[in-house]
């Protein structure tokens, strides 16, 4: 993962409090418009927040390292460095990069010509917590250890800090002068976090000093203990800190699995998460039930009466085997009822904060080989999609605006966000019609392969999500239900929708059994009772079935070719019957032996691909590949939206749902896939943190395709041109400006079609101030903790009224 992957992750877990903008430290406010949603942080004047106290804050793991410019970095580095580490500029509530005054009294371009120069004036009261003035050889060491010059440094990006030519110290110690050697637009992404000389100082401190501890901090927080057998890592309030003190006495941050989370909210051992749908809906329920669960939700909410009376009779019956296990299980039920009920008496003291991630879900699309690499096609799919309705699935349940994003390279609220959606066009069936007939794709077309494999191998035509036989489900294992979904497959000769009988078996090129689980078919979801694969031992089924109006045909052969054999033997059987009543004995005429029927006529009608498209004797069938594991159930529905879209036009669609281990490392990044949903944070810079995502891919002496983090594989030489100029650019708007016509570009060239910004939904304890979904900003940590009891009444009477 590279720095500027690591940047971007940082974003999608922070947020808070605008910071004031200095004159000529901030950028414009006239551009990217208002924010799709604002932070939900229950925002708090400091006076009204008490002092001291403890925050619990759940995080997905306890970090492999605290340097952020490493490649195993996380968002948790992130939360901790925000907090411990000098960030000299920081994201107000719109994704904005801001001075922040903390550390700086200015930051400036003050020369252009002959080369650029950025003068930074430090706040005079900023120090280490060794007490040593942060200045000068913090910027110089951090440097040299980025700039890529020294390979001993094990670092994961040098963006930026290569374009350095010298840093020199001002007119005192408060003033670091920075001389660049070629123009960079992105300066203020430099330096932040800004980590101690101690720590950049040598390679040996760089790569091994910073992975468990600081040696030096400088923010309204120390850092404490980072235990990785208990999962916490603890923040303690900083007595060197020079700016407004940190309100909380500590903070500790708490690594719980998604799924747990409602639990530990509830059994107290976290305060503050960030969860998915299904724990939101829990709060909710909990708020509305008054803490009673009546049984419509929760553990037993499925049982029917039916199997209510079963279970009773199982456990009264005479076979005492079978009773002791029934009253073990309704014991272990009672059980897991009465702890449902009891966390959620606990969740009624939580509230669900609400906002928009800085970042977006796309649907991507893989144009290295196969149908997807005619832009035609892309544009064509793209052309197909409402992104308005997609987008109203995920995020309208949710009370969240359901604007789809218009920008690959920024959100609403950013400076370089602009819709350039119109550079590809809207929602238009005919065209994309139209654009498929122009690529040379035809309906009824002549089919000289098998319809089910999709691809160049057909590698999608299996079903990872489902767990080994013998082996259990893992964390992230598919449920085993969710199985392989073909959308769109005919019946490969009059483009009749295939209606196979559930009783009625049949096998396709000679070698494809019918496949248990569910199929999703033109007429709608249809399960098909499987049977052993035929060929070797444990060979997995194929994914084609064979039509049912060709089943229908080779059964009616069948049945004519049985006729016939009966009626021979009817007709041998009267003759010898005649021969022995006129014969005499051995003289007797050998009866008239039958004439063997006829072999039946072999079936001379050519398969067409029907109502689907087909091309060159293939059918249009893409691999739509789609994470498995829990809390990915929203992006499980827009993709089967998608498919329903895609099949009106004729695209046949072979989704699997795979283990979310393997989602991107597998299917993604290696580029076994068709069509894939996933998302890209957005940073404040995306000239350089963008670029890798767009940039056109390049082949590799071993012959293999460089495609930095570009998953689509699709890229062109412009767009490359575009992004280098708008790095190098000093003109804030001549900068945005190229971002824009980048963007544009991208859009028509159809890799990636961006859907709608991604939910951001926080629990919070009650009386929590200044914390929650942060949406673009970024956390302001001195300013969280817990409000007074007078503030907290009165926000539960205006709530009221």
């Amino acid at each position: 993962m590279t720095q500027r992957t690591r940047r971007s992750l940082a974003l999608l877990t922070s947020g808070v409090l605008a910071l004031p903008l200095l004159a000529g430290c901030g950028a414009g406010e006239d551009d990217g418009g208002p924010a799709a949603a604002g932070p939900d942080i229950a925002l708090t004047a400091r006076d009204q927040v008490a002092d001291g106290g403890v925050l619990r804050w759940a995080v997905d793991s306890v970090p492999e390292t605290l340097n952020s410019f490493q490649a195993d970095a996380d968002a948790t580095t992130s939360r901790i460095t925000g907090a411990v580490l000098p960030q000299l500029f920081t994201l107000d509530a719109k994704g904005r990069p801001v001075a922040n005054p903390d550390y700086l009294e200015k930051a400036e371009v003050v020369a252009r010509e002959p080369k650029q120069v950025v003068l930074y004036k430090l706040n005079q009261k900023a120090v280490w917590s060794d007490g040593r003035e942060i200045g000068a050889p913090d910027f110089v060491a951090q440097w040299r250890a980025l700039n890529g010059k020294d390979s001993a440094y094990w670092t994961a990006r040098n963006a930026g800090y290569e374009r350095i030519e010298k840093i020199e110290r001002g007119k005192n110690d408060l003033e670091v002068k920075v001389t660049f050697l070629r123009p960079y637009a992105d300066w203020r992404s430099l330096f932040t976090p800004l980590y101690p000389k101690q720590v950049m100082g040598t390679p040996e401190a760089f790569n091994e000093g910073a992975r468990g501890a600081l040696k030096a901090t400088a923010g309204p927080f120390n850092l404490g203990a980072v235990d990785k057998k208990t999962g916490t890592a603890a923040l303690t309030r900083n007595p060197r800190w020079w700016g407004r003190p940190a309100k909380l006495d500590t903070l500790v941050l708490t690594a719980v699995p998604r799924a747990g989370r409602p639990a530990a909210l509830a059994e107290g051992k976290v305060d503050l998460a960030e969860i998915d749908r299904a724990g939101a809906d829990r709060i909710a329920l909990a708020h509305r039930d008054a803490g009673h669960v009546d049984g419509s939700h929760g553990p037993g909410a499925s049982l029917t009466p039916a199997q209510a009376t079963l279970s009773w009779a199982l456990a009264h019956g005479a076979d005492e085997t079978k009773a002791r296990e029934e009253q073990e299980n309704r014991q272990k039920n009672a059980e897991a009822a009465k702890k449902y009920a009891d966390e959620q008496g606990a969740l009624r003291g939580f509230e669900v904060r609400r906002s928009l991630e800085p970042s977006y879900t796309q649907l991507a699309m893989n144009g290295a080989s196969g149908p997807l690499s005619d832009e035609r096609v892309r544009r064509a799919i793209a052309r197909a999609l409402d992104r308005k309705e997609l987008a109203e699935i995920v995020l309208k349940p949710l009370g969240l605006p359901a604007k789809p994003v218009g920008s690959h390279l920024a959100l609403a609220g950013q400076q370089a966000y602009a819709d350039n959606s119109d550079a590809l066009g809207g929602q238009d069936t005919h065209a994309a019609q139209a654009l498929l007939a122009d690529a040379g794709w035809r309906k009824g077309g002549k089919l000289t392969e098998p319809a089910a494999k999709a691809g160049p191998e057909g590698e999608g035509a299996t079903d990872d999500s489902k767990t080994p036989k013998g082996a259990k489900p893992g964390p992230g294992d598919g449920t085993g239900d969710d199985g392989l979904y073909i959308v769109g497959q005919d019946d490969g000769r009059n483009g009749a929708a295939r209606k196979d009988r559930p009783d009625r078996q049949s096998r396709a090129q000679g070698r494809a059994p019918l496949v248990a689980g569910p199929r999703a078919f033109p007429e709608g979801p249809a399960a098909f009772a499987g049977e052993p694969a035929l060929g070797a031992p444990g060979e997995r089924p194929a994914a084609a079935l064979a039509p049912a109006s060709l089943a229908a045909q080779q059964e009616e052969a069948l049945r004519a070719q049985a006729g016939a054999v009966e009626d021979g033997k009817r007709a041998a059987a009267a003759a010898q019957e005649k021969a022995e009543a006129e014969g005499d004995g051995e003289d007797a005429k050998e009866p008239a032996r039958a004439t063997p029927a006829p072999a039946p006529a072999k079936q001379t009608t050519p398969r067409t691909s029907g109502a689907m498209l087909a091309k060159d004797g293939k059918q249009l069938t893409l691999r739509f590949v789609l994470p498995a594991g829990p809390g990915s159930e929203a992006l499980r529905a827009v993709g089967e939206r998608i498919s329903r879209t895609l099949e009106k036009i004729g695209i046949s669609t072979q989704t699997t749902k795979v283990p979310d281990e393997s989602f991107f490392k597998d299917h993604i990044a290696s580029g076994q896939y068709d069509l894939a949903l996933y998302s890209w944070p957005t940073t404040a810079f995306p000239a350089t943190d963008a670029r890798p995502i767009f940039a056109k891919p390049e082949p590799a002496a071993d012959g293999s395709l460089l495609v930095e983090q570009n998953y689509t594989r699709v890229g062109t030489d412009h767009i490359d041109q575009l992004f280098d100029q708008a790095a190098g650019e000093l003109d804030e708007a001549k900068a945005r400006e190229l971002m824009r016509k980048a963007d544009a570009r991208i859009w028509a060239a159809a890799g990636s079609i961006p859907l709608y910004q991604r939910p951001e939904l926080v629990a919070a304890k009650a009386g929590l101030a200044n914390a929650g979904a942060f949406g673009l900003g970024a956390p302001r940590f001195q300013d969280i903790g817990w409000k007074k009891p007078t503030a907290a009444k009165d926000a539960k009477k205006n709530e009221k009224n």
